[in-house]
Formats: structure tokens, sequence, C-alpha cells
């Protein structure tokens, strides 16, 4: 039983590369039409998608989990030093991944945006991106793998432990490092200037953050979508719009889309996300490691536990977009107190919406099992009958950032 869950297991992911392969070649010899833009279709094609490509990811995590299937993956690596196995099997994984998953994100990162006349960015510009990215996260997760197999070795019972205190100091690094040296890998980040930038300088001054960086990014080299975003940590924390956004919505409505990422900063909802991702990372690893077969070599049992920890990762999903759903509504409450002008957060979140081609509504389950920010029309709604006041924030300086 378990030889034949593990072959479906490959064979399903095997079958998804196939079509994903099919589709890419057909896509590549006669390039597609333009779709009309629907925000519905688009929105039914996407999920499918995500859907599908988590259904494998689970199916193979499921497949690696039992000890039998972990042992015989094993045996390819057992002529290596033990402590070279575990990284060698990742890096191994991940070559095979980047080839496997190559046709998938063709289509649905390149191919889909371009048809829905969401992106022009030329295939050569898309492929280096993409390169760059799967060679960082091979190397990100091969370096991992190495610390992550060695404590699993050394302390088989107390593991769980060391890995959740150890979550803490890398989840910190990585949200230094990533603003500074990774993402200027992709975009050219400048400090926003004129008048634009002076209107929201004022905004910040009134909640004793003027100091904090806000900066554009030359987002529509890869796509004509609109977004900003909070990241960074300390010295590095910065409030980012995407050039898309800059150009394309009216004043007020960009003090408004600054003003919510003003909220996620204040609220330091980049601190709240880390220690979730601290406990659940500790919840994760403590239910991995119930039922692990000690009696396998020090690399299979790393391959048990890594499935499941993957298996796990995706069954609480749910939970942190549910609080990363929170912390959208709570953004949205300081931005209308803020602001005081609800009618620019309507027109933003409108302008958000038909820009992105995102739905006003999507389905109650997608938003519970994957949605990280609430349906674009349920927010208009809530701004349109808001009653606001001025955040309790305003009436002092917020400097410990």
């Amino acid at each position: 039983m378990r030889k034949f869950f593990a072959a479906m297991a490959c064979g399903l992911t095997a079958g998804y590369a196939l079509v994903r392969a099919a589709q890419t070649l057909d896509a590549m010899r006669k390039p597609r039409t333009r779709l009309r833009k629907d925000p519905a279709s688009y929105g039914r094609l996407r999920r499918k998608l995500e859907v599908a490509a988590l259904a494998r990811s689970v199916a193979f995590a499921l497949a690696l989990s039992d000890g039998k299937v972990a042992a015989s993956i094993v045996r390819v690596a057992e002529r290596l030093p033990g402590w070279l196995q575990p990284p060698t099997l990742v890096l191994a994984a991940s070559a095979a991944g980047m080839v496997l998953d190559f046709p998938a994100d063709y289509i649905e990162g390149y191919e889909l945006e371009r048809r829905y006349d969401l992106s022009d960015q030329p295939f050569g510009a898309w492929m280096r991106d993409h390169v760059k990215a799967s060679l960082i996260g091979a190397l990100v997760l091969t370096a991992l793998s190495a610390a992550f197999s060695t404590v699993i070795a050394r302390k088989p019972k107390t593991w769980p432990l060391l890995a959740t205190a150890g979550t803490l100091p890398l989840m910190i690094l990585t949200a230094l490092v990533v603003p500074v040296y990774l993402a200027p890998l992709f975009n050219e980040f400048t400090p926003l200037e004129g008048p634009v930038e002076k209107r929201l300088r004022r905004l910040a001054k009134r909640f004793g953050v003027d100091d904090v960086d806000i900066l554009r990014v030359d987002m529509s080299r890869q796509t004509k979508k609109a977004n900003a975003y909070v990241t960074g940590m300390f010295r590095t924390h910065r409030i980012v719009l995407g050039d898309t956004l800059i150009e394309s919505f009216a004043s007020d409505e960009i003090e408004f889309v600054v003003a919510h990422e003003l909220g996620h900063y204040i609220a330091k909802d980049v601190w709240r996300m880390t220690f979730l991702a601290m406990l659940a990372g500790g919840l994760t690893f403590r239910l991995a490691n119930l039922g692990a077969t000690e009696r396998l070599s020090p690399t299979a049992r790393f391959v048990q536990i890594s499935a499941r920890v993957t298996l796990l990762s995706a069954l609480m999903r749910p939970l942190v977009a549910t609080f990363s759903r929170s912390r959208e509504w709570a953004a949205d409450g300081f931005a209308l107190a803020a602001t005081c002008d609800p009618a620019s957060a309507v027109s933003a979140l409108e302008r958000l919406r038909d820009q992105n081609l995102a739905e006003d509504q999507i389905p109650a389950w997608y938003e519970i099992l994957f949605a990280s920010h609430p349906s674009l029309g349920n927010r208009v709604a809530a701004a349109r009958t808001a009653e606001w006041r001025v955040p309790s924030q305003a009436a002092r300086p917020v400097r410990s950032l």
C-alpha cells in the first residue's frame, strides 16, 4: 500500500509536469491572442492552478512522510559522508524541481499574465528573474538543510525545541537581508521624491514616523499590477510603492494606500508575523516529530521529518491567512482614521481591483484557505460605511520600530 501511494504521488507529479510541459511547448510554438480582461475567468483559472499545485505538493509530501519511502530515497546518497547527504539530496531535489516545475512556472507566471494583458515583460527578462529566484531558493534551502539535519541527528529528542528557538533569529535575518541584498537583484529601489513624497512625509510625521524610508520600485518591469508593501526591520524598515501605483493613482488615493502601509508599520505587523511564524514553526516541528521513525538513518529521518513539516505547513496555512486578513482589516481601519477620507479609500480600492484584475468577491472557501487579504468588495463596502476616529498613535510619537 505504501509503495502504491508513493508511486501514485510520483505519477501525479510527473503527470502535472507533462501537462504543463505540453502547454508550454504549445504556447511557445504559436503565441496566444490576448484574452478579454475578465476578473472572474482570470480568478477561476488562478485558483485552479494554485489548488492543483498544492495538491501535487501535498501528495508528494505524504508519500515521503513514510519512513520506508524516505529510506529508499536516501539509498542514492549512501556513498557520501553522512553530513553531506541531506544538503546533497536537497540540492538535487531543487535542481530536479527547477526542471520539472519550469513548465508550470512559465504558464502560471508568464503566459497567463501576458494573455490577460497584466504584463509586457519580455521572455528573456522573465527567464533571468526566474533563474535568479530559483538559484537563490536552492542555495538557501541547501544551507538550511545542513543545519536542520545536523540538529535532528544530534538531538533526536529535543530538536523541535532547538529548531523553534532558531526560527526567530532566522526570520529576523531574512527580514534584514531580503530588502537590502536580494530585492535589488530583481528591481531598482529609489527614494520617492516630489510633491507626493512631501504629502506622504507630512502624513507620517503626524504619527512620529517621518523618518521611515518611502521608496519607489520599478515594478513595471514585471507587471502592470499596482502594489505597495512594508518590508524590513530596524534600519531596513521601509514602505515601498510600485511605480505602477504611483503613476496610475491620484494623490488622495496614494495617501490612503500609504496610510494603510503606515498602519502595518506602526502596529509592527512585520514583528507580529515573525512571532506567528515562530509559534507556527514550533507547533509544526513538534507534530512532525510525533511518531517519527527513530530506527531510520539520520538522513532518512531528516527526509521523513522534512516531508511532514511541508505537509503540516500546508495544513496551517488557513490559520496564518486568517491572521494576515485580520491585520489587513486593522490597517484599513487605521488608514480611514488617518485620512478621514472614505471616498478616496473607496476609489483607491476600486482602482486596485480594476488594475490588478481582481474579483469583487472571491469564493468563501478560497478566502478561508488561501487568501492573505480580504475580498476587495468587502473592503470597499467597509470603507463606504466606516465611522472613523483619529488613531491613538497620533497623540504620541512612535519610534520603537
